[in-house]
């Protein structure tokens, strides 16, 4: 016997299992909309501010700096380019030379005569907070102006690139940070930048594919920073990174032994000398040259430092290092 598949009677019985979700308040529904509306804002606001730059190495991103053309990126996006092109919002293309960069800090400048694109808002890096919405714009995969958004996951990290470079007090982010976003903007809500998206979290448990969810970006405060000083004198010439004046290379046996000292350094000046090994820094175990600069990368110059060596002999000592600046030229 088949049954009617409608039903006339105005009462519904319930089904055991099915679980009826109950009505969205209309106050949550209202803050939904009102966070849709100003993520809307957010990147209509921002997008302008954002271009994509080509080289004849690969695709990343960039951020106006400035009303004359300036636009600033990771050094890793323009290192070793013979051709520049910046390609903005507006989808004109422009070549772009480059001003300066500064490896340390993986941050560049490039200048683009005629660009006529909004400069976008600094906000300071400093008042960041865990759990801060975080928005994402640039050019992954050279899909132009594309948007993640996450949270603010972390501050003050130090984090180090695949060629060695260590770079200190990063935000790390949950906003989605692929190939090409480099370079790009990581905004707040009001549409201000809080940092460079620069790179992802690698899982080797994933072959080294990228970790979901965990990237870094470069404080705003330090692009402001260093993006000033390139502009004006083409170089850095106020790193605020410390420097312990060695060349060195990771030990065999674990630890980084020193090839070279620069004459007046402050590895010099404390008596440091070439095949003396580092096995830790204020009590802080030294196993590579990478644990080395890790290291260094979060402290400051005109600081004082304990350093644990063993000697060509076999001897061992503790020697207090002065640490100094950077050089940045």
């Amino acid at each position: 016997m088949l049954s009617a598949c409608s039903s006339t009677s105005t009462s519904k019985t319930p089904v055991a299992g099915i679980v009826t979700a109950p009505p969205i308040p209309n106050s949550v529904a209202g803050s939904a909309s009102a966070l849709q509306n100003d993520f809307r804002a957010v990147v209509t606001r921002v997008r302008p501010s954002v271009v994509l730059i080509e080289t004849d190495l690969g695709l990343g991103s960039g951020v106006v700096f400035d009303t004359s053309g300036d636009v600033v990126t990771n050094n890793h996006v323009v290192e070793g380019a013979q051709m520049l092109q910046v390609t903005g919002y507006d989808g004109k293309k422009h070549d772009a030379t480059l001003v300066g960069s500064f490896a340390q800090d993986d941050l560049a400048v490039v200048h683009v005569g005629g660009l006529g694109l909004p400069a976008i808002a600094f906000a300071d890096s400093g008042k960041l907070q865990v759990g801060d919405i975080a928005i994402a714009i640039g050019n992954p995969l050279g899909l132009q102006s594309s948007v993640t958004e996450g949270i603010v996951s972390g501050t003050g990290r130090t984090v180090s690139e695949q060629n060695g470079v260590a770079l200190p007090d990063v935000v790390q982010t949950s906003a989605a940070i692929n190939p090409g976003n480099s370079g790009g903007a990581l905004v707040d809500l009001n549409g201000s930048l809080i940092g460079i998206p620069t790179l992802a979290a690698v899982d080797q448990q994933l072959g080294g594919g990228a970790a979901p969810g965990i990237g870094f970006a470069i404080p705003s405060d330090t692009v402001k920073d260093i993006a000033s000083q390139l502009v004006q004198y083409g170089k850095v010439v106020n790193t605020h990174r410390a420097y312990l004046g060695i060349q060195a290379a990771t030990s065999f046996g674990g630890g980084v032994v020193i090839s070279d000292v620069v004459v007046g350094g402050p590895a010099a000046q404390a008596g440091l000398t070439a095949g003396d090994e580092i096995t830790s820094v204020n009590g802080q175990a030294v196993q590579s040259l990478d644990d080395l600069d890790t290291v260094l990368a979060s402290l400051s110059p005109g600081q004082k430092i304990v350093v644990a060596v063993t000697h060509p002999d076999g001897s061992t000592a503790t020697v207090s290092v002065m640490l100094g600046q950077l050089p940045g030229g």
